[in-house]
């Protein structure tokens, strides 16, 4: 099952329960989240928005009718995406200005959700392994350069480690600036953890207690207080 049919799947007849990786959020609250997020790229990706500020949040449906919106809103954005070459220019809030980073953008946000509504009934499933390797990639390498605001002080070096594959990620964070710097690097603290366990790491889904430490758990404190969401 993908992760957009999986929300629904989960949702449905549990709008009530609680999400507990997204405090104060009940399952109805994550179905409408995605499926706006899912409405606002399509509209960006067919040039409808040129950006956020353009955007007006559409009534939120009745929770009777909310799971059958969101199949609309998701189907639609499927539609839309699909119709169109990655390479065609739209706005984005990353270094990548084109509707590849959307189509990326709204994958990513869909399997992450999808997590956190297995997760809030009991049935949270580990996150399909290329999903998550692209995941982690796109945190690296899109989310932390656009935290520039929130990138000064002292730098931090990283390495996370899926145990599960074989890939890695080395990442400098502070002084202004977040890269990939080579897996040779000497580095502050490294992170380990199966591959799907990492990218919700990132997206502080997993707390420090679910990954291997190896280093400095200051840094890693730091680390974690710039990139809090």
């Amino acid at each position: 099952m993908n992760p957009v049919d999986r929300i629904a799947s989960a949702a449905e007849g549990r709008l009530g329960y609680a999400v507990p990786s997204c405090p104060g959020w009940q399952l109805a609250d994550l179905v409408w989240h995605v499926g706006v997020v899912h409405m606002f790229w399509a509209k960006v990706a067919r040039g409808e928005l040129s950006g956020p500020q353009a955007w007006r949040e559409p009534d939120r449906p009745a929770d009777a009718d909310l799971v059958a919106w969101y199949r609309r809103s998701v189907d639609l954005s499927a539609t839309v995406l699909g119709s169109l070459e990655p390479d065609t220019p739209a706005w984005t809030w990353g270094r990548r200005k084109t509707v590849g980073f959307i189509r990326r953008r709204v994958a990513q946000e869909s399997a992450v959700h999808s997590w956190d509504a297995t997760n809030a009934i009991g049935a949270g499933e580990p996150i399909d392994r290329d999903i998550a390797v692209d995941g982690v990639n796109e945190f690296v390498d899109e989310v932390l350069p656009a935290l520039s605001p929130d990138l000064d002080g002292a730098a931090q070096t990283i390495r996370f480690e899926a145990n599960d594959t074989t890939d890695q990620w080395t990442v400098r964070i502070g002084e202004g600036w977040s890269r990939l710097v080579p897996a040779s690097e000497q580095v502050d603290v490294t992170v380990r953890a199966p591959i799907s366990d990492l990218l919700l790491f990132v997206w502080r889904r997993r707390s420090p207690d679910h990954v291997h430490i190896d280093g400095n758990i200051a840094a890693l404190q730091r680390f974690l207080q710039r990139v809090e969401f």
